[in-house]
């Protein structure tokens, strides 16, 4: 098979999928910031109506109102007028609220929404695929920089702030390459099925892993497996791509967690 066959398409962009959201989704896992991707995914939607109507690029356009999400997170939380969670909630309902009312009501806009929300990798292209692993590479570049510094932000704060570690500059990192995931991974699993990609196979991988950068590797791994094994059953059974992959990866969580709790007893 070559690389004009849709299946190789789709197996290339979901597996640089697994690998982006893999180490990124051990650092949501560590931070207890699952609802937060899912206010991201959510804001997504907003960002490809916005893209539709005035014609930017749709990756760019969740991009930029992730960022905005990202953004009045950041500002409500220093007010400390309301918990995260109900800050979170929300905007994830308000941002997905206002970006189906702006669909039905901008002329000239039609949309496949079934599409942008469950995902269409079997639809993707050469150009998606380089965005997937350019985007990627860039995302890994600047983890690796801020690797170090925010995981002692999230074991230890207070040592990390006597060490100089800079939080404001090294959260504001991670939220954009949080933005970024969300952005290359929408059309691969869809808006609404993204979080699952970050947070089922970190997940997955704490009951092993030994070390951050193992569960980082692990998770690499699992994420590849349900994509692959999502894709071959969505192939067999007809089944929806993005939500199969989501369920073999919850099932690959199930299966490990069960060993683990055999291994314990």
């Amino acid at each position: 098979m070559s690389l004009d066959d849709f299946v190789v398409r789709a197996l290339l962009g979901g597996i640089g999928v697994a690998i982006l959201c893999a180490p990124l989704g051990c650092l949501v896992v560590w931070q207890r910031m699952a609802y937060f991707g899912a206010a991201l995914s959510h804001a997504a939607l907003l960002g490809v109506v916005l893209g539709l109507f005035f014609h930017l690029n749709l990756q760019l356009a969740i991009l930029l109102v992730s960022l905005a999400v990202s953004m009045l997170l950041a500002l409500t939380r220093k007010r400390g007028l309301l918990s995260s969670d109900t800050v979170l909630g929300i905007l994830a309902h308000g941002s997905l609220a206002l970006g189906l009312v702006l669909l039905s009501i901008l002329p000239g806009v039609r949309l496949d929404l079934l599409a942008y929300l469950f995902g269409d990798i079997l639809a993707i292209t050469r150009v998606d695929i380089l965005w997937i692993y350019l985007g990627g590479l860039g995302a890994y570049l600047a983890l690796a920089k801020i690797w170090r510094p925010l995981l002692s932000l999230i074991i230890q704060r207070d040592l990390a702030l006597v060490d100089g570690v800079n939080e404001r500059r090294t959260r504001a990192v991670f939220l954009l390459l949080l933005s970024l995931v969300v952005a290359v991974s929408m059309q691969v699993v869809g808006i609404l099925l993204i979080v699952s990609l970050l947070i089922i196979p970190a997940a997955s991988a704490r009951y092993f892993a030994r070390s951050p950068e193992v569960m980082a590797a692990l998770a690499t791994l699992f994420g590849m497996l349900a994509v692959s094994g999502g894709l071959g059953m969505s192939l067999l059974l007809d089944t929806p791509t993005g939500p199969s992959m989501v369920v073999v990866g919850a099932a690959l969580f199930a299966l490990v967690a069960a060993v683990a709790s055999l291994r314990r007893l």
